[in-house]
């Protein structure tokens, strides 16, 4: 006879309701209180982008042993913020808004004693503080708002049954929608008002639009000082550096600050649009999107994708703003120094006449690759099997020409290819510099996409929100569950009547 182990919560019952595991927030399958999150990271939001530098460390460390501090400030951060989150998640409403309005009080008393005793920095100056942490002031403000109306709500409305119903849940609203169609979404617009992105997404672009600002902050300050700075230095040596080239620098890296800023802003809003339609394609049961080694991945890499995106999606965000801004700061340099000071110093019709010319060629390699596709199309295929096709077949015509054709164009396509080699290297590297913070779209050629390992943290994660929050299948689970405890109450009331049926006909 073999024994079986028991828990230690079979064996002493009463630890069972003492200790309980406390679940900070749900970042698979809750839809609910998601802005409340979302604000909840904003005010974490500068820990968190604390932990990008190195001031936090009380002491030095060697540089293997800086992977643990950096786990270790990881740790940190959350333990001194999970109170947010586990008081907004918990089912008891109003000892979680008691308990979380104080806490966010005291944070918010410990924020304002520390921007009015050290308001000052070394970057920005007197109200460096107070400049970067008034998003944080916001949050902590939202937050206790949203901590005393749920004390509000839980004292004046009685709680019932906080469990939604099948008919009013979002997952069957999206299946009814996912049934019926009208044709406007068919053609023309698919906006759905019933998909909800998770607490996973819309705390990672707070947390994103928060650091954005405090980096472009930062940078637009520091540039400021240091054309203070060189214009005072080089204004000794105006007669080698010319005062309009030092002019056409600033602007370009003024202008380009604007560029990036609403690029990497748009990267945000636009890697939530791609989390959209990528889930609604996996829903749909549609894979042709994504590479073919990734149609299954690991179970255990896609859920530890799940934890690693946030973090790697803000962090490419910040990284893709640096990069993205000094590629379109050279593409401005380019600009400047091919276009605008050619015309200042030497005039329009003298630039002009050497960008003809320069067109012109460009025109004519053009002109020869388009002449060659004509070529093959009118003599070397062959004629349409029927009039309705709409392309010619893929079969030759006039062999013995289209040899002597190819024969010639060989040695002219050899110098065609070392250019077009150069433009392909040069349209990978500002495609992929472009691209750097889009976590949704490989960088890496086809094939190679396991080297990218932000791309693969995004299918991990798609992945795994695809098979635990897909609405077909919730729908499914909830009518199942429904009907198997109707089933069962129905059985419990049958046996209960069956029992006094039959103690009535004993005692008769």
């Amino acid at each position: 006879m073999t024994r079986t182990g028991l828990s230690v919560f079979d064996v002493l019952p009463v630890v069972h309701s003492l200790f309980v595991l406390v679940r900070p927030l749900d970042f698979i399958g809750s839809m609910s209180n998601r802005w409340s999150y979302g604000v909840a990271f904003g005010a974490v939001a500068p820990s968190v982008l604390q932990l990008f530098s190195e001031s936090y460390t009380p002491f030095p460390v060697p540089n293997w042993a800086k992977a643990f501090v950096y786990l270790i400030g990881a740790v940190e951060v959350g333990v001194a913020y999970m109170p947010f989150f586990a008081c907004l998640s918990t089912p008891h409403r109003a000892l979680g808004g008691v308990l979380g309005l104080l806490y966010t009080l005291a944070w918010l008393i410990v924020r304002l004693w520390d921007v009015i005793t050290c308001p000052g920095g070394e970057v920005l100056g007197d109200y460096e503080m107070l400049i970067l942490q008034w998003p944080c002031f916001l949050c902590l403000g939202f937050l206790m708002g949203r901590f005393i109306y749920m004390v509000v709500k839980d004292v004046r409305i009685h709680p019932g049954d906080t469990v939604e119903s099948l008919t009013h849940s979002l997952t069957f609203m999206f299946y009814c929608r996912l049934v019926e169609k009208s044709w406007l979404r068919r053609k023309v617009y698919d906006w759905d008002p019933y998909f909800k992105f998770p607490n996973r997404m819309i705390g990672t672009s707070v947390i994103s639009l928060i650091g954005l600002y405090m980096s472009i902050y930062l940078s637009i300050y520091l540039s400021i000082y240091l054309s203070i700075y060189l214009s005072i230095y080089l204004s000794i040596y105006l007669s080698i550096y010319p005062l309009m080239v030092f002019v056409c620098f600033l602007d370009a890296w003024f202008a380009t600050t604007l560029f990036a800023s609403l690029t990497s802003v748009t990267y945000i809003f636009h890697v939530l649009a791609c989390y959209r339609k990528h889930m609604k394609r996996l829903w749909a049961g549609e894979k042709s999107f994504l590479p073919q080694r990734f149609h299954k991945p690991s179970s255990a890499v896609s859920v530890a994708a799940i934890t690693r995106y946030a973090g790697w999606q803000i962090a490419f965000t910040m990284w893709g703003y640096l990069i993205v801004h000094f590629v379109q700061f050279l593409f401005a340099l380019l600009f400047a120094y091919l276009v605008v000071l050619p015309i200042r110093n030497g005039g329009f019709l003298p630039w002009f006449s050497h960008l003809v010319i320069l067109l012109l060629t460009i025109f004519i390699v053009v002109s020869l690759v388009v002449l060659q596709i004509l070529l093959v199309r009118i003599f070397f295929l062959q004629d349409k099997l029927s009039p309705e096709d709409p392309e010619k077949p893929l079969a030759l015509n006039n062999r013995k020409a289209f040899h002597n054709f190819n024969y010639f164009f060989f040695f002219y396509n050899v110098i065609m290819g070392l250019s077009n080699c150069v433009l392909r290297l040069l349209n990978s590297c500002i495609v992929g510099t472009w691209l750097v913070s889009r976590i949704d779209r490989t960088i890496m050629q086809r094939g190679y996409e396991s080297m990218d390992p932000g791309y693969c943290t995004w299918i991990g994660m798609i992945m795994a929100d695809h098979h635990h929050s897909n609405p077909v299948m919730v729908c499914f689970c909830h009518l199942l569950l429904k009907h198997a405890l109707e089933r069962q109450r129905a059985n419990a009331y049958s046996q209960f009547d069956n029992a006094g049926w039959k103690c009535v006909r004993i005692d008769y």
